[in-house]
């Protein structure tokens, strides 16, 4: 007995032993609910993973006096797969809170449903959480800043349709004046967000003199579309504004290249995202213009980090950043971090705090969150906000050309339409 208390005296007197105190061992665990069979659960994995490795190979994070490592804790919520209930996504959840024992949460649920259900289980064990992928309704920073107090454990780091749709306008209108367009034709997938995306784009170029079309409206799994592209060619439309999720969008841009339509396409491509998708295309998605919905989905030059994270992407998985759901991603493990080391605990309150007063310049621009609905605060310029990344294939890679202030190319129209 006596030999055992001058050991721990010993070890307290070199601060290597406090009864109760983490050991320097003790991993924080961040659970990811993912739907890992779509891009928009993959790549959100990679870019978690990515820059945990990065963390802990730069020694962990700094809580206190003790350095502790980042651990991923990944499980499909299937949320994304036709006919999965809500419930599966939010039973994953709880598996990682109660059987994983994550610390916090990030990335999902990437389902609309299922992210704003999993709002109320994030409350019930106050768990801050950082959304990075999927969920592109603005109903969830509604929801935080309608109810802070049984909320605030949930933040976002990614844009939704709310600041989507003023950038495509801006982008369409800085192409009318350009271009002198002037007539849209919309296509959209038999989902709701897709639904009320082309909604959204009627109702917004209407108020601004544009001749719309009605938006045709495709099942998911429709492989044909020659009907509604001769329409929109026969009513002289200019820009063809697409909102799909679905890979038969492919043969869209197919059969679009094949009758040479004089009409550009724009919008919400997920098959068109993946830096495979022009081989995947047999080049015929050559002028598609496709919204990442955040900087640094592909290769650009937003801030001096943009490039880094590019690069080390492609390093550790072979190839370029893919889509949607990967910056974001990679950004929300710093914005932890960071949060963390300032809170010097990884209690939830302290985080909270944090969180709120970050100002990190990041992968895609400033990162701030608003205080009263945690959404992160947008911008046109990366030294105000976050900026969004929309490209455009051109000559089979992917060339940012909005917003404006970090353009990496002017857009080409197709030969034809000159």
């Amino acid at each position: 007995m006596r030999k055992l208390m001058c050991i721990i005296v010993a070890l307290c007197t070199l601060g290597l032993f406090v009864p109760g105190m983490v050991s320097a061992a003790d991993p924080i665990v961040i659970g990811a609910p993912l739907a890992t069979a779509f891009l928009y659960g993959w790549d959100a994995e990679r870019g978690i993973k990515l820059a945990a490795d990065e963390i802990n190979a730069a020694g962990g994070v700094q809580v206190g006096n003790v350095k502790r490592p980042f651990k991923v804790e990944v499980i499909d919520t299937r949320d994304l797969e036709p006919g999965v209930p809500v419930s599966e996504a939010l039973l994953g959840l709880e598996k990682l809170i109660l059987e994983k024992k994550a610390d916090f949460i990030v990335g999902g649920p990437v389902r609309s449903e299922a992210a704003l259900a999993a709002m109320d289980i994030l409350s019930r064990y106050k768990k801050v959480s950082i959304l990075t992928t999927g969920v592109l309704t603005p109903a969830y920073q509604k929801k935080i800043a309608d109810n802070y107090n049984k909320y605030k454990y949930c933040f976002r780091n990614t844009s939704h349709v709310g600041v989507m749709m003023p950038e495509f306008v801006s982008l369409l209108e800085d192409m009318r004046k350009s271009y002198g367009f002037k007539t849209a034709a919309i296509m959209v997938q038999d989902v709701a967000h897709a639904r009320a995306g082309g909604e959204a784009m009627e109702k917004a170029l209407k108020a601004k003199g544009w001749t719309v079309m009605a938006p045709k409206i495709y099942p998911t799994g429709t492989t044909d579309y020659s009907v509604g592209l001769s329409d929109a060619g026969k009513n002289g439309a200019q820009i063809l504004f697409l909102w799909m999720d679905m890979p038969e969008s492919t043969i869209l841009l197919k059969q679009w290249a094949d009758m040479k339509l004089k009409c550009i396409p724009i919008g919400f491509v997920n098959a068109a995202e993946q830096p495979g998708f022009m081989k995947a295309s047999g080049g015929k998605g050559e002028y598609l213009i496709v919204n990442l919905v955040n900087g640094g989905n592909s290769p650009s030059k937003i801030t001096p980090w943009t490039m880094k994270f590019v690069d080390a992407y492609k390093k550790k998985w072979g190839l370029e950043p893919e889509g949607y759901g990967t910056s974001s991603s990679y950004m929300a493990v710093y914005q932890l971090k960071d949060a963390i080391e300032k809170a010097g605990s990884t209690d939830s309150d302290k985080v909270i705090t944090a969180l709120e007063n970050q100002d990190l310049m990041g992968v895609y621009g400033r990162m701030r969150f608003d205080k009263k609905s945690h959404q992160i605060i947008p911008s046109l310029d990366p030294k105000e906000g976050a900026v969004t990344g929309i490209i455009q294939w051109q000559k089979g890679k992917r060339v940012q050309i909005f917003p404006p202030k970090v353009a990496e190319g002017k857009i080409i129209l197709p030969p034809w339409m000159k």
